[in-house]
């Protein structure tokens, strides 16, 4: 039943960030200072179909893509940091009494997950953490009862092993963006603090929103939105194979027209997808509004995609640079290493936090 999704591992460990369309390494060291030096990072992309709505479906192709990924990184390193979709794990806040002995609040904890988990307990992996006092009642505690299909863990865990690298931490993506939000807070006045702040990560297939209120995540929502849509507009407009559009994409070199026939109206449908979240988010929650938004993943590193949601949406729009301020490894092109950063958020958030004990 027990499953650490909680304890802290001390670093060095590498994140590894798999996503649909491919797998993407940080490695952090400690930089002597109490911060962090980026030592390298790798991204390698997935074969079609070798990851299918975030459960591994060709794991063979998934550990050839890991190996070869890590040894693009060239590092010694074996002991990695992975995470589970947020939509493959269950998590709900509760309220038990407080200075309850643990072994009393593991079977309150099991009582309770048996209630809202639609699996057998056989079949899933639980672990809790104390919040803090509850607001209401100072006789009770918060507490934070997550859960996920012991299938999916083992998935993940075996793609590492196959690659020859050992797992030793499963996180959770919106606690791994969380936690990565902290590099890139200093971006934002204030720190952030006092202030709603949306993360959009934007990746191939979807679109992972996350709102902080002062820098505590409230919010969570994935729509069905990404870069794979660019890449397959340049595909049937000029021609091209996915393969040829999606280094197209990244390199250049498409006709005239592509800025203005296919790009920028890319852009404007990602402020507009960024608009329908900020209606999702007010609609359904207290808050009335958002003070910044902060874009990551892959799209992010479109030129001026922040001033285009920023004029659509009217919110300060940022795009995150979890690597600002860090030192960076001599041997990595800086350049390249900023405009790489937003893709790298979660991975970044996975290296940086040991958390989460398998």
């Amino acid at each position: 039943m027990k499953f650490s999704f909680f304890n802290e591992i001390s670093p060095p460990l590498i994140g590894v960030d798999i996503s649909s369309v491919s797998i993407k390494l940080v490695e952090l060291s400690d930089d002597g200072r109490g911060g962090y030096k980026l030592e390298g990072y790798a991204t390698q992309p997935l074969p079609k179909g070798a990851m299918v709505d975030g459960n591994v479906s060709d794991l063979e192709k998934v550990i050839d893509v890991m190996r070869l990924a890590w040894k693009l990184l060239g590092t010694r390193e074996k002991r990695i940091a992975l995470a589970l979709p947020t939509a493959a794990v269950i998590s709900k806040k509760v309220q038990m009494a407080a200075g309850m002995r643990e072994e009393d609040m593991e079977a309150q904890v099991e009582a309770e997950a048996n209630q809202y988990i639609p699996f057998s307990l056989d079949e899933v992996n639980i672990d809790f953490q104390i919040l803090g006092p509850a607001a209401k009642n100072p006789d009770e505690v918060e507490v934070l009862i997550v859960a996920s299909r012991k299938e999916k863990i083992e998935d993940r865990v075996a793609v590492a092993e196959g690659a020859g690298l050992k797992a030793l931490v499963m996180d959770v993506e919106s606690y791994a963006t969380e936690a990565a939000y902290s590099l890139v807070a200093n971006q934002l006045p204030n720190a952030g603090r006092e202030q709603t702040v949306m993360i959009a990560d934007i990746g191939a297939a979807m679109m992972h929103v996350n709102v902080l209120h002062d820098n505590k995540s409230i919010y969570t929502r994935e729509q069905s939105f990404g870069g794979g849509q660019l890449t397959q507009e340049i595909q049937s407009r000029f021609g091209l194979s996915l393969e040829e559009a999606e280094i197209a994409k990244r390199r250049g070199g498409l006709p005239d027209s592509y800025e203005l026939e296919v790009l920028q109206p890319f852009m404007l449908s990602i402020a507009t997808e960024i608009a329908r979240a900020l209606q999702f988010f007010t609609s359904s929650t207290q808050y009335n509004r958002v003070d910044h938004i902060v874009l990551a993943g892959g799209c992010a590193a479109i030129p001026a995609l922040d001033v285009a949601v920023q004029s659509h949406t009217q919110i300060n729009t940022v795009i995150a640079n979890p690597f600002n301020g860090m030192a960076i490894n001599a041997k990595l092109k800086q350049q390249q290493a900023i405009s790489d950063a937003p893709a790298m958020l979660i991975a970044c958030g996975l290296a940086m936090r040991g958390g989460l004990a398998i």
